[in-house]
């Protein structure tokens, strides 16, 4: 696969549930059925968020590369708005994969999952059930509520369980949802108030884009039980866990005890933060390894049976 092959962009959508979810289709130039990789992002962020960045890049390698937005966030559909639904984005990843499998400009045999941040768990959930994949890839992945509520403070996360009961009453009723803060300042009620949290947050938003700085606060309780990080052991391809030294959200310790009970991972730790990943030089040396990962597990089988 070269390094410096052109794309070119299509704006697609795929069904989903009751609606539908918007996406980006990479495809490299003069490329007949390239391999294909699908982008989730993380925690309410949209593919404008940076997955470009990385989609061109494993396009310029000639690989295929589909980056969507989940329902209820962005330009997809789904009602109410700002709902983050584990299931239902889950229940996303399922049909971005059956999609990219009926088009017959990619090839469906050679399918990998790429998620960042909640999307990472993301991945690793979806790798586990879907056992065709040839590969997948968890960046800064968010393997266990448990152990990030206890980054944030047993303090912090009681305080925000009135609002939780605000919208759960908003849910029964079928009014607007209550809503708190995705990233906030140190000491406020948001889902992320670690120091970085908000300006890095806040750093993946292009310029002149709206963007909504809220999620639905009934979803806490569900990320506080989300364990995605056990599903690793149950990954049967190869997946590459790109991990942060220093990360606020998403604790280290626990996602690499997690990442080693992969039989077939690969680890990468880096210095840079949890939301430094998307740009400058820890962008560079992260999506150069995720490039030769993925080149690797996606290469046609007969050139794998030849090497």
């Amino acid at each position: 696969m070269s390094a410096t092959q052109t794309f070119s962009r299509h704006d697609v959508s795929f069904a989903s549930g009751d609606s539908t979810c918007a996406a980006w289709l990479y495809l490299p130039t003069g490329v007949a059925s390239p391999p294909v990789v699908i982008l989730g992002h993380g925690l309410g962020a949209v593919r404008e968020m940076r997955l470009d960045a990385f989609a061109e890049r494993f396009a310029e390698a000639g690989i295929a590369a589909l980056a969507f937005t989940y329902r209820h966030f962005g330009d997809s559909g789904g009602q109410p708005r700002q709902l983050l639904s584990i299931g239902r984005q889950l229940a996303d990843w399922d049909a971005a994969i059956a999609h990219v499998k009926t088009r017959d400009d990619l090839d469906g045999t050679r399918i990998a999952v790429w998620g960042s941040s909640f999307g990472g768990g993301h991945a690793i959930t979806i790798a586990s059930r879907h056992s065709e994949l040839r590969a997948a890839v968890s960046q800064c992945p968010f393997t266990d509520g448990l152990a990030s509520a206890l980054a944030v403070g047993p303090t912090a996360s009681f305080k925000v369980m009135p609002l939780v009961a605000r919208d759960l009453v908003a849910k029964l009723r079928g009014s607007a949802p209550a809503m708190i803060p995705l990233a906030g300042a140190p000491g406020t009620q948001a889902l992320m108030n670690a120091p970085d949290a908000l300006p890095g947050y806040l750093a993946l938003v292009p310029s002149g884009m709206p963007f909504r700085n809220e999620v639905a606060a009934r979803v806490i309780p569900t990320i506080v039980r989300h364990r995605p990080g056990r599903a690793a052991k149950d990954v049967r391809m190869p997946i590459l866990f790109c991990v942060s030294n220093t990360d606020t959200v998403a604790p280290p310790a626990q996602t690499l005890k997690y990442a080693r009970t992969a039989p077939h991972g690969e680890i990468k730790q880096y210095d840079a933060g949890h939301f430094e990943f998307y740009l400058g030089d820890p962008f560079e040396e992260l999506v150069r390894d995720q490039v030769e990962f993925l080149s690797r597990h996606l290469e046609p089988v007969e050139a794998r049976e030849m090497s």
